[in-house]
């Protein structure tokens, strides 16, 4: 057979030469559809890369995260760490930039050091970033999509919803009728979810749901403490908060001390995520578990069989939540009752001890 040359790729794609020379060496700076036609043509062809192939299967997969300040992120790692221990792959971790004037240009470095694949940790997915990396050839799991990702990306959650609602059910199950909720950004999937789940807790128990009673917090301690804070302050301010998070219920706590409240004697407090530290919390922490090491392992083998071109039984794997009850919740402390007033006395009797 005949060699196809890469100006003969180039010639039919009808991009210059250079273009396709750079699709071959993993350069990032190409565009989404035209690295998309080239990558099609080379393998039409079955052109040979110089080894390229086999250097993007040398074991190297990429852990991209919203942020790296928060202890979730560790346990997602562990989990992503011991699937590729036993897979003999290694973990790159990186964060993405916010701000950046070039909205994809985390795909672009991992594009450029031929990642094996990727796995994307609760950050907004554009259809930019999704053309590079399919342009490059390189495989994507979401885990804990900010936005809804596109269908054929797989993607790991847990099941926000049923965790919400095991949280608010826990407190009225107490007694407690007014529940604040702090969730986290208003523009994120989970902290939907959440505070969906805590809706249908009320509703279902017939509570009506105080608009007052909601807040958007950031799933860190500043927005716990600034968004209960806020909840404490009310003129009728509540029994019982649930935290979208663990961090954000750490907040509560600072912000119940600062008014001198007591947990859970002048308020009860959930949180969402069983961080390790909840258990060593004081008083510690009622809170919903979500399995961060599963997902995080969960997600590097659906990476894992997609590296190995082999099929996946499903696009969407959502794990159990579970609610872990602690010293931070109990009934709602009761008023004291009003002071009664002094019996009458008979017109002309004396009152005792006078």
């Amino acid at each position: 057979m005949r060699k196809t040359t890469l100006a003969a790729i180039a010639a039919e794609a009808g991009v210059s030469l250079p273009t396709v020379s750079k699709v071959v060496n993993g350069r990032p700076d190409v565009a989404p559809t035209t690295r998309a036609r080239v990558e099609q043509l080379l393998d039409q062809h079955q052109y040979r890369r110089n080894g390229l192939r086999v250097h993007r299967r040398a074991g190297l997969i990429d852990l991209v995260f919203n942020g790296l300040d928060s202890p979730w992120a560790v346990e997602i790692l562990r989990g992503v760490e011991e699937w590729g221990a036993e897979h003999s792959t290694a973990i790159a971790v990186s964060s993405v930039r916010h701000g950046d004037a070039r909205p994809a240009s985390w795909t672009s470095a991992i594009a450029s050091h031929h990642s094996n694949g990727v796995i994307l940790v609760t950050t907004t997915l554009t259809s930019a970033q999704v053309g590079q990396l399919r342009g490059a050839g390189i495989p994507l799991v979401v885990i804990d999509p900010a936005n809804t990702p596109p269908p054929d990306i797989p993607s790991v959650g847990a099941t926000n919803w049923a965790g919400g609602l095991a949280a608010t059910e826990h407190l009225l199950s107490l007694g407690h009728q007014r529940i604040g909720a702090i969730t986290g950004p208003v523009d994120m999937l989970c902290s939907l979810a959440r505070l969906d789940g805590y809706r249908s807790a009320l509703e279902r128990a017939g509570v009506a749901t105080d608009p007052d009673l909601v807040r958007y917090g950031d799933f860190q301690h500043e927005g716990g403490f600034a968004r209960a804070t806020e909840l404490l302050d009310l003129r009728d301010r509540p029994t019982a908060i649930f935290a979208g998070s663990d961090q954000q219920a750490f907040g509560v706590y600072e912000a119940a001390r600062q008014r001198g409240l007591r947990i859970p004697d002048d308020l009860s407090v959930v949180g969402f995520d069983e961080l390790p530290v909840s258990r060593w919390a004081s008083p510690p922490l009622t809170t919903v578990r979500q399995p961060l090491a599963e997902m995080g392992s969960a997600a590097a083998q659906m990476l894992g069989d997609l590296i190995e071109g082999g099929p996946l039984r499903t696009n969407r794997v959502e794990l159990s939540t579970e609610l872990y009850v602690r010293e931070s919740t109990a009934p709602p402390k009761q008023p004291a009752p009003p002071p009664q007033p002094a019996p009458p006395t008979k017109h002309g009797q004396k009152e005792p001890g006078k």
